[in-house]
């Protein structure tokens, strides 16, 4: 396996647009000029305004139970106020209409990104039949529509087409670009979007409940920019009958599983016990390594640790070199050091880590 190129650390990197007004900077403050000496001092003026907050260095995972209704970019920019984060990004787009695991990564753990995008994910989502929509969900305008509905026995006929390595068109409402932009904006514009359909991979679909004869509930594990919206777009076209997404949740993204989220409610009370001096927010991160659970591990000494974080390669000799290639990740004394490749008999630093700040607690590097 070879390290992705490096996604870039931005505030909220997400794929998908936000209709909410810019009036607050991304840690959720009203926009002021940094040399305002307001910003300072803020405390007995009457008017009500308090000092900025200082951000600061926070490492680790925070995988939110994103609710209904929010944007991923919206959850992002949550999250990051509430750690006062320097940087934040997430680990792949969650629709406003879905619910579920968005892996939210704070300060170092951005560079590890690439990892959770490109592992598995698994859905819980429910086909309304009998209407296709532009969007492919609820939100979207009606645009075919049929009297026909299937039965369980049609629709578990059909999904052994929908399985393994297959075609799929993505949505015309979707992040994907079309000559410089996004294919939602060319669609919201009123103009004709034609997207080229493309590999993904199904690991499995299933029929888990059918409990009238407008709806059916499935579960998908997929791989990296599979479209659920297609799905069941694709299945309605299929059985005659139309369809599209009424219901969405995501309960896995690469390594994270829906024991690892917490809800905002709880996330919020947990940061508000912290500010008050009960708890500490290092409870609610997860540890930066846990995206590299599929990585191999190496342990190095200290002398060689001060060569990999200086960017320099270190000779791998002895009986207890590593007889394999690849990409590792380095740790010295149980601390996460580097993502590194070994090969020629060399271990050459691909991304280090500083792990300077606030990290997640001692007991969460053994998760549940």
């Amino acid at each position: 396996m070879t390290i992705p190129p490096e996604t870039g650390t931005v505030d909220a990197p997400s794929a998908e647009p936000t209709t909410a007004k810019t009036i607050h900077s991304a840690d959720g403050r009203p926009l002021r000029d940094n040399n305002d000496p307001r910003n300072k001092q803020r405390q007995g003026n009457g008017q009500g305004n308090q000092p900025r907050r200082d951000r600061r260095d926070v490492h680790g995972w925070v995988v939110l139970d994103k609710p209904i209704g929010m944007t991923s970019t919206q959850a992002v920019a949550v999250v990051k106020r509430l750690f006062q984060a320097k940087r934040a990004g997430h680990a792949g787009t969650l629709d406003p209409l879905a619910s579920g695991g968005l892996p939210i990564a704070l300060g170092e753990a951005t560079k590890t990104v690439p990892f959770v995008m490109d592992g598995r994910k698994r859905y819980r989502f429910t086909v309304t039949w009998g209407e296709e929509r532009d969007t492919d969900d609820t939100e979207g305008r009606v645009v075919e529509t049929s009297d026909s509905r299937p039965d369980a026995a049609a629709v578990r006929a059909l999904l052994p087409q929908f399985t393994g390595r297959i075609e799929q068109t993505p949505p015309r409402y979707s992040a994907i670009k079309v000559q410089g932009e996004r294919a939602y904006d060319l669609a919201r514009d009123g103009e004709v979007v034609e997207l080229q359909p493309r590999p993904v991979e199904i690991h499995e679909l299933t029929l888990v409940d059918q409990p009238d004869t407008d709806h059916s509930v499935f579960e998908a594990e997929c791989g990296k920019g599979t479209y659920v919206r297609a799905l069941a777009r694709d299945m309605g076209r299929l059985l005659g009958c139309y369809g599209h997404i009424s219901a969405l949740r995501r309960t896995l993204v690469g390594p994270f599983t829906e024991n690892d989220m917490i809800p905002l409610e709880q996330l919020e009370a947990l940061c508000n016990r912290a500010a008050s001096g009960e708890g500490s927010l290092a409870d609610a991160l997860l540890p930066v390594e846990t995206a590299l659970d599929d990585i191999p591990a190496l342990a190095v000494t200290r002398a060689d640790a001060a060569r990999l974080h200086r960017g320099q390669a270190v000779l791998l000799r002895g009986r207890d070199a590593p007889n394999s290639s690849g990409t590792v990740y380095v740790t010295v004394a149980g601390r996460l050091l580097a993502l590194a490749e070994i090969g020629n008999g060399e271990l050459i630093p691909k991304r280090v880590f500083n792990l300077t700040g606030l990290t997640a607690s001692s007991g969460r590097n053994e998760r549940d």
